[in-house]
């Protein structure tokens, strides 16, 4: 009787054994083979949206005396008409700030009148607008005159781009790989963006023509701008997963 209780115990451990094998083994057959690689692109595109910051600020027009005062209302009514002139809509410039400060005496060094401040924001598309535009105002009024940043228009279409650019990178990465082995990419399994990166660099001068603190210079006329920009930069990494066939 124990011979047979121990013959039919076996069986039953068999016959449990045996499915879970074929299990696993079946598992093993399901796995798929796949390379996963990395692509990468960049562009360089070069600033359609230039962004200037103007400061104007009241002053006398006989400064030892504090006599005939020139108010920071002439001096916006001239910027608007110099933005007009060169083609530029109204909305092309905004105001940034307001400020002001105490003119002193030179003698008696005691607080005057106190002169206004005006900052704008002045959106261009080339850089030379700008002289152009400076030229128009009184240059005893313009306090400063800088670049704030640098933009493109079509910057999102061109993210786009650069990314789809990657994507095939990735892609022809995965193609010539797997030929080296006798082998073909099969459909996508799985994309993954790595890194969104834009480099905005500020503009780099070749003669300094922007004038600043035009209060301090005798001239009517900006010269012609001669403003070097660098190139705004675009770069992704996009990770793909492919099937092996």
């Amino acid at each position: 009787m124990k011979k047979h209780l121990v013959l039919f115990s076996f069986l039953l451990a068999g016959i449990t054994l045996a499915p879970a094998l074929a299990q696993t083994v079946q598992l093993t057959q399901n796995q798929t083979n796949k390379i996963e690689v990395t692509g990468f692109a960049e562009m360089e595109i070069t600033p359609d949206e230039l962004y200037f910051t103007i400061s104007l600020r009241e002053y006398f027009k006989d400064e030892k005396n504090q006599k005939d005062k020139v108010v920071i209302n002439t001096l916006e009514k001239q910027l608007m008409k110099a933005v007009a002139d060169a083609g530029l809509p109204k909305e092309s410039l905004t105001v940034s700030g307001l400020g002001g400060y105490q003119n002193y005496w030179e003698k008696k060094k005691r607080p005057s009148t106190f002169l206004e401040s005006k900052q704008y924001q002045l959106k261009v598309s080339q850089p030379d607008k700008l002289d152009a535009i400076l030229s128009g105002v009184d240059s005893r009024g313009i306090q400063y005159a800088s670049i704030s940043r640098v933009d493109h228009s079509q910057k999102e279409e061109l993210k786009k781009e650069v990314k789809i650019n990657a994507l095939k990178a990735a892609k022809e990465k995965a193609t010539y790989l797997l030929q080296a082995i006798d082998q073909k990419v099969g459909p996508v399994m799985e994309i993954r963006e790595l890194e969104d990166n834009m480099y905005y660099p500020q503009p780099v001068y070749a003669k300094a023509n922007v004038r600043m603190m035009a209060a301090e210079s005798a001239a009517d006329a900006a010269p012609d701008s001669d403003l070097d920009f660098q190139k705004i930069k675009l770069s992704y990494r996009m990770q793909a997963v492919f099937e092996i066939r």
